[in-house]
């Protein structure tokens, strides 16, 4: 026994040397990686927040779009449809089924750092040939036992290649898991504005049906005067086609209402029937609107598209690091312990005593290592193509920074001049609703008739028609800074942590 752990001692000793000197050869044939892409630095937008802020109802605080941001406009329809879809919308569902597919592929990468144990058992008969190479057994029938209740096998991962391969697989994981808040947080924005767009909508219906039903007072009236004598034809030519062009709003108001419906139902995961009786509720602005300070630095902790972006980046960088180690050698080792027996056909019954017996019991070690020489270019293609997606992955990394970065600014300005458009139309408002005042009391005086009241009232309802359209955008351009800013999504991340790959 001696002499084999004196054997097994040298043949390590032997193993080691030749595998270093491997390594050294392999070194230099591993091609250079040359100029990577790099990452950019967070834009400058310390003017265009205090330009946001100055005269705006945004606060600069530490708090981001809370995780519900919805429930701050005080509607409870608009909740209980975010609760059906977060429930039933297939394109959330798609997205949670690529996430555990991806968990699924980590576990299988994260397998390779463990040792596998199997467990085998086989019985088997045979002929052997009439010309084998075996004399003894030429022509021989023959039946065998084999179990083996432990079999081993474990590669050695002396290179990091795969501990790389999982940390790129939690990477995609990471990423996934992203891509699933980015689509959440997309579906609930686009429920939102197609629920605030519903809401403005009925409304304006109620509005344009008024309007057509002031337009019918006011063509009798021209028809009544016409036939009375007091006017020519041309009133009532014009009252008509002003009947006409209101009944027309009316309609385009209750198709694009329609609209908004049926667009709602799928958005949720339902049918068009489930949305027929919406847009009961009312909606109201929050008065402040919290604006983060460090913008856009921390963009990379609550933008799911950017924080899913850079983890695509990272998990290419260990794919490189995959493609660099499989240069180097694989060593893997082999082993089982069991039990094995062979026996002529025509003592097979004897068969499971000669298994079982001390003298079947068989074991076997089988170190391995397999070098790479020439493989075509195959490993020098593979190193090229992760190089290539990992500068890919950066600059998408780098477009998705951009792209943050003007949505906010975009959305800024938007809440900015809806919010001065809906004040100057409010204005507006208040001095028509003056003016149609003024005209009743004209009419009660007796200096002015019908038709000025009438005219005056239906100015009235268009302004107000028109409001309810800013509204809409104001909410909308609010729901749009949400959104921009990661709707409560939070990544965990480190806003400094992008790092340049060393190649």
């Amino acid at each position: 026994m001696s002499v084999r752990i004196g054997n097994c001692r040298l043949i390590v000793r032997f193993g080691i040397g030749a595998l270093f000197l491997i390594q050294l050869w392999g070194c230099a044939w591993i091609p250079s990686g040359g100029r990577h892409a790099e990452y950019l630095k967070p834009p400058g937008m310390a003017h265009k927040l205090s330009e946001a802020r100055d005269g705006e109802p945004l606060t600069a605080g530490r708090s981001w779009p809370e995780e519900n941001w919805w429930r701050q406009f005080g509607s409870s329809e608009l909740n209980r449809l975010m609760t059906m879809a977060l429930a039933e919308n297939p394109g959330l569902k798609a997205a949670a089924a690529r996430l555990r597919a991806a968990e699924g592929f980590a576990r299988v990468e994260g397998a390779r750092l463990l040792p596998f144990l199997d467990a085998e058992a086989e019985v088997a008969t045979a002929r052997f040939s009439e010309h084998g190479v075996n004399v003894a057994l030429r022509g021989a029938h023959v039946v065998s036992g084999l179990i083996n209740p432990l079999s081993f096998r474990y590669e050695f991962d002396f290179w990091g290649k795969n501990r790389a391969a999982l940390e790129a697989a939690l990477g995609e994981a990471a990423a996934e898991e992203a891509e699933q808040a980015e689509v959440h947080l997309q579906l609930t924005a686009a429920i939102a504005r197609c629920y605030f767009r519903g809401v403005a909508l009925r409304q304006q219906l109620g509005l344009a049906e008024d309007m057509v039903e002031l337009r019918r007072q006011l063509l009798r009236l021209a028809e009544t005067r016409y036939q009375l004598g007091l006017d020519a034809a041309d009133p009532v030519k014009l009252a008509e086609s002003e009947l006409e062009a209101a009944g027309k709003r009316q309609a385009l108001t209750r198709d694009h209402l329609d609209l908004q419906r049926n667009l709602l139902a799928r958005l949720i995961g339902r049918g068009p029937d489930s949305t027929r009786h919406l847009f009961g509720d009312d909606v109201s602005l929050p008065e402040r609107i919290p604006l983060p300070v460090k913008l856009p630095l921390e963009l990379l902790v609550h933008r799911p598209d950017l924080a899913s972006a850079l983890h695509r980046a990272e998990a290419a960088a260990q794919r490189i690091r995959v493609a660099k180690a499989s240069f180097y050698p694989t060593v893997d080792m082999t082993a089982f312990v069991g039990l094995n027996a062979l026996r002529m056909t025509k003592g097979a019954s004897s068969l499971a005593n000669i298994l079982f017996s001390g003298n079947s019991f068989a074991y076997g070690v089988a170190p391995g290592v397999r070098l790479p020489i020439f493989e075509g270019g195959r490993l020098r293609g593979q190193l090229s193509v992760q190089r290539a997606e990992y500068d890919e992955a950066v600059e998408l990394y780098n477009k998705t920074l951009l792209q943050a970065a003007q949505e906010v600014a975009d959305s800024l300005s938007s809440w900015r001049d809806t919010r001065t458009i809906v004040e100057a139309q409010n204005r507006l408002l208040a001095s028509q609703r003056e003016a149609l005042g003024l005209a009743q009391e004209r009419l009660r005086s007796g200096l002015d008739d019908r038709r000025a009241v009438l005219a005056r009232r239906h100015s009235v309802l268009d302004h107000e028609y028109t409001l309810k359209i800013l509204e809409t955008d104001q909410l909308v351009a609010m729901t749009d800074l949400i959104e921009a800013l990661g709707g409560g999504y939070d990544s965990g991340l480190d806003p400094a942590r992008p790092q340049p790959i060393a190649d």
